[in-house]
């Protein structure tokens, strides 16, 4: 039987992300001061301004802040950071918010936070904010792949600099069709402070049910009313499968893809419909590295359907049903390494 999903109990963490430049630490500044009961991660302390809010240091890495948050470095691994903030309760807290390098690809990030059996016990990734440079996003997009996954798997795309623009017609296209979902938020930091509880309040649960609310989890239908690009690497979609599935079908399908694509699969989140149980499995993924199979406590409402989002580096939506139908139809495990080879 699958474990119930249980994530709204566990910590948040959010990501705040962001290429060179483009206004990362300005942003997260000015987040420390509306912020209470947090975890601050960052590389360094040296741009993060602490002095006006320190109370304290405890250690050569971490600093107690007014309004019981703790600012810290990543000592040696986010990992043994996390573990030791829990353990450690300098203070109590309600969440955490990482500062990753500009140069950061985030998905190896996101892909630790659900592989680690710790993490995945008293954490759960929650919101990624990216902070994108008006003036330089379209040569860095062009240039360089961190920015492209940066945007990509975010939830909130902070884009700065605007005075120097005239025109971000161009670039919040550009930005949609990377990013169909993600909420666009325009700001002049030196005049202008962006709420925390607006970035780092993505709305996915139910109060009434107390679970996650797969419509806004998901958001299909900006997948489904996307005026794609196909000149991009990027591919955003959603796979629907409206018939049962049995669940190791479902397997297959994941291994293969992972197997033979694992490192182009950024995200993928859905909900199966299957034969095994009457309830909707959560499958969540990034990369080569999926978390254990989870059960809402019901369905959001009458429609039942296998519904699974993904980001992909150069994999088409039409290659994924192509192989999940291949394994529905195969007989044997002949059939089933024949299906692989339509990802090859």
């Amino acid at each position: 039987m699958l474990a119930p999903e249980n994530s709204q109990n566990l910590i948040p963490i959010h990501i705040v992300t962001g290429f060179l430049g483009s206004g990362k630490t300005t942003l997260l500044n000015q987040l420390l001061q509306q912020m209470q009961r947090t975890i601050i991660i960052v590389n360094e302390f040296g741009d993060i301004s602490v002095d006006h809010l320190l109370i304290e240091t405890t250690t050569e890495d971490m600093m107690i802040l007014e309004g019981g948050c703790v600012c810290c470095t990543v000592r040696t691994d986010l990992l043994n950071t996390l573990e030791d903030l829990f353990h450690k309760k300098i203070v109590e807290f309600e969440q955490i918010v990482v500062e990753t390098t500009g140069l950061a690809d985030p998905a190896p990030i996101l892909r630790t936070l659900i592989d680690d059996s710790f993490v995945a016990k008293h954490y759960r990734l929650d919101t990624i904010v990216t902070t994108v440079d008006a003036v330089y996003a379209i040569e860095q997009i062009e240039e360089y792949d961190e920015s492209v996954k940066q945007i990509a798997l975010a939830h909130h795309l902070v884009l700065t600099k605007i005075d120097l623009v005239d025109n971000l017609e161009i670039l919040t296209s550009r930005l949609k069709q990377l990013n169909p979902t993600a909420k666009l938020h325009t700001a002049n930091l030196n005049k202008h402070h962006l709420k925390a509880s607006v970035l780092f309040d993505n709305s996915h649960y139910d109060k009434q049910t107390q679970q996650l609310d797969i419509n806004r989890w998901l958001q299909t239908e900006a997948y489904d009313n996307q005026e794609y690009n196909h000149s991009t690497y990027i591919q955003t979609f959603c796979i629907e499968y409206h018939e049962p599935l049995h669940w190791l079908t479902l397997e297959h399908w994941i291994q293969q893809l992972t197997r033979l694509r694992g490192k182009d699969l950024l995200r993928v989140k859905g909900i199966a419909y299957t034969y095994e149980t009457d309830l909707p499995v959560i499958i969540q993924g990034v990369q080569h590295i999926f978390q254990a199979p989870t059960t809402l406590k019901a369905w959001p409402d009458d429609k039942r359907c296998t519904q699974i989002v993904f980001i992909t580096r150069n994999i088409k939506k039409q290659l994924v049903e192509q192989v999940l139908q291949a394994i529905i139809d195969s007989k044997n495990s002949v059939d089933i390494c024949n299906a692989a080879l339509l990802l090859l």
